[in-house]
């Protein structure tokens, strides 16, 4: 028997009795998500794709965990709000982790990975292991529809990740005004569904680095879908010749980009801001006859005569002359597109980009894709990769097996607070595990949908297995 003090919580009386805690409750978790996870990871088959992705060159003789069950591991984790790779030394031996990853919940030998372990895995990949995990993303996002869609959104952006230590390839980045990473995110604007993501350096990316890689996804999109209309979607800084020239080669594919104003496109939007000053006075002084609200702005939308020298070719450029009581605002788009009006162009389908920078708030802020603190420049590619991993196991989760309920709409964030982080405690028999949730669970209707969708749902590694 112990001669240790067990380790005590000490809460004020209640109702004349003494309150005490303790950490001897057994087999009790606080995280019922890994369960949810493994469903959803099944259904799609990620982990499976992303580990057969990575060269094991581990010695077979050494191997304890799997490099499925690492990966998948790592991302069950992110996806819980446990972004630490320390996390894994308390977790390794939670009942529910254990039992996400389809090890026996209470047997001490079937223990999951530490943080040692993760630590090797993310400073052995090679470049040729994250290409091919790359890759496996953009088959997962091609393996999410059932049959060619008519139409797909490729929407681009960049985002900040800020660097704090000596990471590899982190520079000075004057936009942000401090040391980062500049990550490239490709997401199906349509949908929210993640394509894939390329960690680069903090400085600004060029129009022949943003084609490569740009290249690459389109080669394997049109592999599987030659006739799927393919519209890039980017803000000023992807008008390029490289990404625009890249368009024109297929016949299916279109852009819209934003367009930085300058000293030959400015002054074609004069004329417009001129009678919109007008327009807008005039409306302001009604209102306050009348009494009513001022209006905010008056914008009018139009199609200007511009072509820079380096592009590829004649191109639309459409204009929002927009004036307001703090000055005039002059926005500008380039594409490739005949058909739609230059209203419809702008406000319909250039302003729903702004979505994009939702997805990215979402692996940023809820998944901790920033969390590239290693010195491995490979290795911080290979975090970036983790978050996406959950990222892609949340956007599913909410598309289709949350479709209709009160959390179809939810960032990961609320979905981790409300259906994730539910205490359980497992009981194992010879033959079954038993799992007791609180009787008093607000969400019990929810979690009846979410785990019987989960259970009926094809599995691709049934399939495969």
């Amino acid at each position: 028997m112990s001669e240790s003090t067990p380790e005590q919580l000490r809460f004020p009386p209640v109702a004349g009795l003494s309150v005490r805690g303790d950490f001897d409750g057994g087999a009790l978790s606080s995280d019922f998500g890994p369960m949810i996870l493994r469903g959803v990871d099944r259904q799609i088959g990620l982990t499976e794709r992303l580990s057969a992705a990575i060269d094991d060159r581990r010695h077979p003789s050494y191997v304890t965990h799997t490099m499925r069950e690492l990966v998948a591991q790592r991302v069950y984790q992110i996806a819980c709000a446990y972004e630490d790779g320390n996390d894994a030394n308390a977790l390794r031996r939670d009942a529910l982790f254990k039992l996400g990853l389809e090890r026996k919940p209470l047997d001490a030998a079937m223990d999951l990975a530490s943080a040692p372990t993760f630590s090797r895995l993310e400073n052995g990949v090679s470049a040729r292991d994250l290409y091919r995990m790359a890759r496996a993303f953009v088959e997962t996002f091609i393996a999410s529809y059932d049959a060619p869609p008519k139409v797909i959104v490729l929407d681009m952006d960049h985002c900040e990740d800020a660097t704090h230590g000596q990471q590899e390839l982190a520079f000075y980045n004057h936009h942000y005004g401090n040391y980062c990473y500049l990550p490239l995110f490709l997401f199906e604007g349509l949908s929210g569904k993640f394509i894939t993501a390329v960690l680069r350096p903090g400085k600004r990316p060029k129009g022949v680095e943003n084609a490569m890689i740009l290249k690459r996804v389109l080669k394997a999109l049109r592999a599987a879908w030659p006739t799927t209309r393919i519209v890039l979607r980017g803000d000023g800084h992807f008008s390029n010749p490289e990404l625009m020239a890249l368009a024109m080669d297929d016949p299916y594919t279109d852009f819209i980009f934003g367009l930085t104003g300058n000293r030959v496109l400015t002054p074609l939007a004069e004329p417009f801001l001129e009678h919109n000053r007008k327009v807008h006075a005039l409306r302001c002084e009604n209102a306050r006859r009348a009494g009513a609200t001022v209006p905010h702005s008056t914008r009018t939308y139009h199609e200007v005569d511009y072509r820079a020298g380096s592009w590829p070719g004649p191109f639309r450029t459409i204009l929002k002359a927009e004036v307001m009581e703090l000055g005039t605002n002059p926005r500008f788009v380039v594409t490739s597109l005949d058909l739609p009006s230059p209203e419809c162009v702008y406000r319909d389908l250039y302003c729903a980009r702004g979505q994009d920078e939702n997805f990215i708030k979402m692996i940023k802020n809820d998944l901790a894709s920033d969390r590239t603190s290693d010195h491995s420049f490979l290795a911080n590619q290979m975090r970036l990769f983790f978050s996406c991993a959950a990222y892609v196991l949340h956007q599913v989760l909410r598309s289709d097996i949350l479709a209709g309920t009160e959390l179809a709409n939810a960032q990961p964030s609320t979905v981790i607070i409300k259906l994730f982080k539910l205490a359980v405690r497992v009981v194992q028999y010879k033959d079954r595990v038993r799992l007791h949730l609180p009787s008093s669970c607000p969400l019990k209707a929810l979690l009846k949908h979410v785990t019987e969708k989960l259970f009926f749902a094809p599995s691709i590694l049934t399939a495969s297995g």
